[in-house]
């Protein structure tokens, strides 16, 4: 997986990109969004294809 500061519109095959955990598509537009969060004691991290994948996830 592409590492999740990179930016992900420049040069990211799909086959690499996080996917969307809302969709499942690869998350490769300009519009993305991240949610991080510490669990236990650990970073975790959702990637999102748009602000629309996002606002459905009923995440922490």
């Amino acid at each position: 997986m592409v590492d999740p500061t990179s930016d992900l519109n420049e040069d990211v095959d799909e086959d690499e990109a996080p996917r969307c955990a809302v969709c499942g598509d690869p998350v490769v537009s300009a519009d993305h969004r991240v949610v991080t969060w510490v669990e236990e004691g650990s970073a975790r991290t959702e990637h999102f294809c748009d602000a629309t994948c996002r606002d459905e996830w009923d995440g922490p």
